[in-house]
């Protein structure tokens, strides 16, 4: 028996991390959200970072921690504030995404590549949508320069009540 150089190790853990992550998205439930298709974004190419965004579903409700987007890979971090499950789809030209459903208390994380255009973010669960749980976002333009100043805009269209 020989013993493998540093190379054959390093590539053996790639290609065991990459099995993983398949056998794991094809493992996922949809927790009977109707069998809609998701479409898998690839992963971030090494040495790039996803940015990361949070978004609070509430009942019925979503918040998200920013309003501007540019196109590039975002991790949208889902923490279920509310009293029922919820679970997030983010759907627009880069595809359709949807986490897995999580119940009160919980949160997920759903990675997914944004292309220029608009997207609807809503929760999937039994009429959740209707009940005003959905926003828009608009990916294009240049990054948005950070500030915590609050926004005398509180009305963004599509927000929930």
């Amino acid at each position: 028996m020989t013993i493998p150089s540093t190379r054959q190790r390093m590539l053996l853990g790639v290609a065991a991390g990459g099995l993983t992550a398949l056998l794991a998205a094809c493992g996922s439930s949809d927790n009977g959200s109707g069998g809609g298709t998701t479409t898998a974004p690839p992963p971030p190419q090494s040495g790039t970072s996803a940015r990361q965004v949070t978004a609070e579903l509430s009942d019925f409700h979503i918040k998200l921690s920013t309003e501007r987007f540019t196109a590039g890979t975002y991790t949208f971090t889902a923490k279920n504030t509310g009293n029922h499950d919820h679970a997030l789809v983010v759907q627009g030209p880069g595809g359709q995404n949807r986490s897995k459903t999580v119940s009160p208390g919980e949160s997920t994380a759903l990675t997914v590549t944004l292309k220029s255009g608009t997207y609807e973010v809503y929760c999937p669960i039994d009429g959740h949508k209707d009940l005003g749980m959905k926003t828009a976002v608009t990916v294009g333009g240049a990054p948005a320069p950070s500030t915590n100043k609050p926004s005398n805009n509180d009305q963004s269209p599509g927000s929930g009540y």
